[in-house]
């Protein structure tokens, strides 16, 4: 653990800003699926029932 902390080394802004981005869009895609999975959810029901 310690090799670790000594080889680690802060991120300039560019580089936070990117993982930042990253980080986000993850979020975004993660929430998109998620939100057409429980809208076919509610919506095949009253489509097919």
């Amino acid at each position: 653990m310690g090799s670790v902390i000594k080889m680690s080394r802060k991120s300039d802004m560019e580089e936070f800003f990117l993982y930042l981005k990253l980080v986000l869009l993850g979020l975004g895609v993660v929430g998109i699926i998620g939100f057409l999975v429980k809208l076919m959810s509610t919506a095949l029901p009253h489509i097919f029932g």
